[in-house]
This record gives C-alpha cells, sequence and structure tokens, in this order.
C-alpha cells in the first residue's frame, strides 16, 4: 500500500537560483545535496521532519531523459508487497532498483505517465 506522497520534483533552469528561493525566500531547509551518477538534486522542505518535500532537479538534464509528466514519489512501508500487488491488477511496472536512498520501482498509468515509488518506513 502506498503510504504518502512522499517527494515532488521540480525541474527548474538555476538549481542553486531555486534553493536560494525556497530557503531564503520561503524559509525551508536543505535536506539533502546530492552529486553522483551524473545528475545533482537538492531537496528541500518546510522542516527536516516533513513528510513531504521537494526534489530540484536540473531541467535540460531531465529533458534528456525524456521527462514530460511531472515526477512524484511516493512512499511505501512495503516495497515488494506493493510491486507484486501493482502487478496482480496489471499496471505496468519497472524493475525493482536498488538505490543509495532505497529501493524503488516505476509504474504507469493509463496515460503511460511514469511514478515512481520508494520503501521508506
Amino acid at each position: 500500500m502506498i503510504k504518502a506522497l512522499g517527494q515532488v520534483m521540480l525541474y527548474v533552469n538555476n538549481q542553486e537560483e531555486a534553493v536560494t528561493f525556497w530557503t531564503e525566500r520561503l524559509g525551508f531547509t536543505v535536506i539533502a545535496n546530492e552529486d553522483g551518477q551524473g545528475m545533482k538534486w537538492i531537496e528541500v522542505a518546510p522542516s527536516k521532519d516533513s513528510e513531504t518535500s521537494i526534489v530540484i532537479h536540473d531541467k535540460k538534464l531531465i529533458a534528456e531523459m525524456n521527462l514530460d509528466t511531472p515526477s512524484l514519489m511516493f512512499f511505501s512501508e512495503n516495497l515488494n508487497a506493493l510491486y507484486e500487488e501493482l502487478k496482480s491488477k496489471g499496471v505496468t511496472v519497472g524493475e525493482l532498483v536498488d538505490m543509495p536512498n532505497g529501493s524503488v520501482f516505476n509504474f504507469a498509468d493509463d496515460e503511460d505517465n511514469y511514478f515512481a515509488v520508494m520503501e521508506k518506513g
């Protein structure tokens, strides 16, 4: 079962300016600043214990990956069970992938918009 909407991906032209906007103007906190595997992203949230955060990505790099729809990251406490449940219901799912922050997979709706789910208790 999906537990929560955990992250919303925001695609911007200038990541540093976007971080400045969210932190200095809106008072958000930087939760993570990751740079690896050819991608850099910065995660911001109203506070360190917020249930939902914004992950700021470079718009040009995302365009090269052909990601057109808003990117949503859902959280699940039992990723394997959810994966099997969605497959059994005929939902198109991608492979389970181990990432630095935990396992993740994507799934598509009926219009081929893809969304991601990460295991997080």
